[in-house]
């Protein structure tokens, strides 16, 4: 249901922009070049968070213990089944 009223609002933004755009009246103050840098840097705080945050095994051994962990996950789900 939120999904819905977010793509809803997105949507009704977007139309409200590009009627206003069709009158002659631009209601966002930026130029392209600025709004690409914005998201190039949104997209990129996103993306170091998300690396951050993500578990991301490099080592054999840290490899090794995530396997392990997947197993006595697997092994706990049949257990309660």
């Amino acid at each position: 249901m939120q999904q819905a009223i977010i793509r809803l609002a997105v949507l009704a933004i977007l139309l409200l922009n590009q009627v206003l755009i069709t009158l002659g009246w631009n209601p966002l103050p930026w130029s392209e070049d600025e709004i690409y840098e914005g998201v190039s840097a949104v997209a990129a705080v996103v993306m170091a968070i998300y690396a951050w945050w993500k578990n991301n095994s490099v080592t054999k051994e840290a490899q090794a213990a995530d396997e392990y962990m997947r197993e006595l996950k697997e092994r706990k789900k049949y257990e309660n089944q």
